[in-house]
C-alpha cells in the first residue's frame, strides 16, 4: 500500500502542517482525526488497514490531515473568541489551501471528506460550509454541537461552526447533491446529536443515511467497520 509523508508551510495558520496519504490513484477522502489526534492516528488504529483493499486498487486516495485542536477548540488556556477564530484559520487553510490541490491532484471537482469522533464533527461542519467542494460525507460517532467547548461564549464565529445553530437558516443547492451518512451504534454516547442532526437534514429535505449498529460504543472496532462500508459506496 503506497503511503506519502507530507509537509508543507500554511500560510493561514503560520505554521508547517503535516499529513499522510494512503494510495497513489483513486477518489479523494481527506479524513480528520478524532479530538487532539494526529496525522497518523488513522493508521495507527488501524482504520486505513480496514481499507487497504479500496487503495491498493486505486478506488480511493486517503488524505489524512493534522488537527489543530490544542490550538482551538481544545485551548483552554486561550479565550473562547481566540479559540473558534484558531480554527476558522484551520477552515481556510483546508478549503484555499489543501482542498484545490487534491482537487488538482486528483482531477476531480467535489471530493469527500469523513471523520470519527471529533473528526466527524469537522468532517460535517466543512462539508455543509463548504457544500461545494464535498461530494461525499461520512461522520462516524461525531457529536454536532459545539457551544460546550466555549464556556458559554457565543458570537457570530461559533455560530458558524456549529451546525445544530446555522444548517437550520442555511439555503445551498449543493446540499442536496451531497451523498451523506451520519454512522452511530446503540451504545455510543453521541447517539443522540445524530438524531437530532437527521432530524435537522430531514426538516431540510436533505437525503441522507443514519446508520445505527446495533452493537458496539464510541470506538475504533465499529468505525473499522463502518469505514470500508461507506467507501464502498462511492
Amino acid at each position: 500500500m503506497h503511503e506519502e509523508y507530507r509537509k508543507w508551510y500554511s500560510h493561514h495558520l503560520g505554521r508547517d502542517i503535516e499529513m499522510l496519504v494512503f494510495g497513489d490513484w483513486g477518489y479523494p477522502v481527506l479524513l480528520f482525526p478524532t479530538t487532539m489526534g494526529r496525522y497518523y492516528e488513522a493508521k495507527d488504529f488501524q482504520l486505513i488497514e480496514s481499507v487497504r483493499w479500496f487503495i491498493e486498487n486505486r478506488k480511493i486516495k486517503i488524505y489524512c490531515i493534522d488537527s489543530i485542536d490544542r490550538d482551538s477548540w481544545y485551548a483552554k488556556h486561550l479565550h473562547p473568541s481566540v479559540r473558534v477564530q484558531n480554527h476558522n484559520w484551520y477552515d481556510r487553510m483546508i478549503n484555499e489551501e489543501l482542498v484545490p490541490s487534491i482537487q488538482r491532484e486528483c482531477s476531480v471537482d467535489k471530493i469527500a471528506v469523513g471523520g470519527c469522533s471529533f473528526g466527524g464533527f469537522q468532517a460535517l461542519n466543512f462539508a455543509f460550509r463548504h457544500p461545494e467542494r464535498v461530494a461525499y460525507l461520512w461522520s462516524m460517532g461525531a457529536k454536532f454541537d459545539i457551544r460546550s467547548f466555549l464556556d458559554g461564549y457565543y458570537d457570530d464565529n461559533v455560530y458558524f461552526n456549529n451546525p445544530p445553530d446555522y444548517l437550520p437558516n442555511a439555503h445551498n443547492d449543493h446540499f442536496y447533491q451531497m451523498k451523506i451518512v451520519l454512522g452511530t451504534s446503540e451504545h455510543d454516547f453521541c447517539k443522540p446529536d445524530n438524531y437530532r442532526m437527521s432530524e435537522i437534514l430531514n426538516q431540510k429535505g436533505i437525503h441522507h443515511w443514519l446508520d445505527v449498529r446495533p452493537w458496539g460504543s464510541h470506538d475504533w472496532p465499529v468505525w473499522r467497520e463502518m469505514f470500508p462500508h461507506y467507501l464502498s459506496m462511492v
